[in-house]
C-alpha cells in the first residue's frame, strides 16, 4: 500500500466506517463509507489522490486522534 499521506487504512463493515492513518499520525474516520468505495480505494494506484476526489469530499470524517 505505498502512498506519500496515507499509512494505512481498515473499514468497519458493520459501522460503514473507513479508517484513514496519515502519515503524519492523524486517524480519521469517515462516515457512512459504502463497502465498494473501501474496495476502490485499496484498488487505487494513487490512495491520496481516490481520497481527496471520492471520499473527502463526499463522506463526512471525524477526526480520531493525533500524534
Amino acid at each position: 500500500m505505498p502512498s506519500s499521506v496515507i499509512s494505512s487504512m481498515r473499514y468497519d463493515h458493520a459501522k460503514m466506517l473507513l479508517y484513514v492513518v496519515f502519515i503524519s499520525g492523524d486517524v480519521y474516520a469517515y462516515k457512512e463509507v459504502p463497502e465498494k468505495v473501501y474496495k476502490d480505494f485499496k484498488a487505487a494506484i494513487s490512495k491520496g489522490t481516490f481520497l481527496n476526489r471520492k471520499i473527502k469530499k463526499c463522506y463526512e470524517a471525524v477526526k480520531i486522534n493525533a500524534e
